[in-house]
């Protein structure tokens, strides 16, 4: 007997942009500056000094125009993301107002962030202003390793390990590159592994989520 026809589908795949500033190289290396400067009027904790500099939540409201126009620019590409992904049209999504904080993370060398989710964020965009070169021994210098955490349960056999994307399991790799922003669900998991590299990795985080007139019950940053 002849088999029928078969469709598979993505049934819980998960939303992720990948956004190229293609005229940002010359503001971010301005922002990189100003950051360098105000990690040093604002010394980590000593735990963290010289390895992993993070800054307070507070990045938009800084009053910098460099700062402010690529945050916007952030902001603005989560706007898209957003829109790409849902089913809310035009005029719906035009009546929702954003709640967003930012902050800077700077990572030296043998320095890394571990495992760190957002609580109250819908949705959560890093950009990337400097990174390091690639390690050849270190396939992980450099890169935002995301976690897979809906599968902890499930087999793991010849089959499923072998899954092509949408459908594999396990973590996912985005290789930080300057000038380009990633936009995920504020849910998932993520971490920095060690630099294993000559020079500094610098993001910014932008968390945002978004309240519909007259909507209530969402607790205050």
């Amino acid at each position: 007997m002849n088999q029928g026809s078969i469709v598979i589908v993505p049934i819980f795949a998960t939303p992720m942009a990948m956004i190229t500033f293609p005229e940002a190289s010359q503001s971010s290396e301005v922002v990189a500056q100003l950051f360098a400067r105000h990690a040093a009027a604002n010394p980590a904790p000593p735990t963290a000094a010289g390895l992993c500099y993070q800054s307070r939540d507070d990045l938009l409201d800084w009053p910098d125009a460099p700062v402010r126009q690529l945050c916007g620019e952030i902001l603005r590409g989560v706007w898209s993301t957003v829109a790409a992904a849902t089913t809310l049209s035009h005029e719906q999504l035009s009546t929702l107002s954003v709640q967003a904080r930012g902050a800077y993370t700077i990572v030296h060398p043998d320095g890394c962030v571990p495992a760190t989710s957002h609580s109250l964020t819908a949705w959560c965009g890093i950009y990337c202003l400097q990174a390091p070169d690639p390690v050849a021994t270190r396939g992980d210098s450099g890169v935002v390793r995301f976690y897979e955490s809906r599968l902890g349960t499930s087999l793991a056999d010849a089959t499923t390990s072998a899954l092509r994307v949408p459908f594999l399991s396990g973590h996912y790799t985005w290789r930080a590159v300057p000038g380009q922003l990633v936009v995920f669900p504020g849910s998932l998991s993520y971490e920095i592994p060690l630099i294993r590299a000559v020079g500094a990795l610098t993001l910014i985080t932008v968390r945002a989520r978004f309240v519909a007139p007259g909507q209530e019950g969402l607790t205050r940053w």
